[in-house]
């Protein structure tokens, strides 16, 4: 039994699932719309539809990351990666430039920054634990798309402006480069 190639014409245009499934993230179900969008994106793929594909991640991606959904957005961009990767897509200025556009979407709230000597205990590890979230979706994302241009660009160690990214987002949300001040620093002690 041979197996059938798959049907292109199946597929609605992208832009008709894109346009659902914004509308179901802005009605509040993110879940619900990740698990579409990883399901929808599979279909597109299967039947070598890459730049549908990509189109359809890279929304989502955008789109749950406007919403403060880290974990969500990274897994799609992420899945934008394997994509390029599947569909073997050459590194080029577009898709540099679609890779920059989820980065400049991922929070970029470093954690030293909202911090002072009278934040408690609870509030100081939560704080850690979501920068904590945010630096590995990001870096995720970056450290797949540099092994990808590794294998699609002409740079044997990736794009440069791929290493620059993680490098800039490590520095700014690592949760380690946290000071911790002392409480006595404001009692003049």
């Amino acid at each position: 039994m041979s197996r059938e190639k798959p049907r292109r014409a199946n597929l609605p245009p992208v832009q008709s699932n894109i346009d659902k499934l914004e509308e179901v993230i802005n009605e509040g179900n993110r879940y619900g719309a990740q698990q579409m969008y990883k399901s929808i994106s599979a279909r597109y793929v299967s039947a070598e539809r890459y730049s549908e594909a990509l189109d359809l991640l890279h929304s989502g991606a955008c789109l749950q990351l406007k919403h403060g959904e880290v974990t969500c957005g990274s897994e799609l961009a992420v899945l934008f990666v394997d994509v390029l990767v599947k569909g073997k897509i050459p590194c080029d200025e577009d898709i540099l430039d679609r890779i920059w556009k989820i980065y400049k979407l991922f929070p970029q709230i470093s954690v030293h920054t909202n911090l002072d000597a009278h934040d408690d205990v609870q509030q100081l590890t939560e704080a850690i634990g979501e920068a904590k979230i945010r630096l590995h979706g990001c870096s995720s994302f970056l450290k797949a798309a540099i092994k990808w241009s590794e294998e699609f660009s002409t740079q044997k160690n990736g794009d440069p402006q791929l290493h620059t990214m993680l490098a800039e987002y490590i520095y700014s949300e690592s949760p380690e480069v946290v000071v911790f001040v002392s409480p006595n620093l404001d009692d003049g002690k």
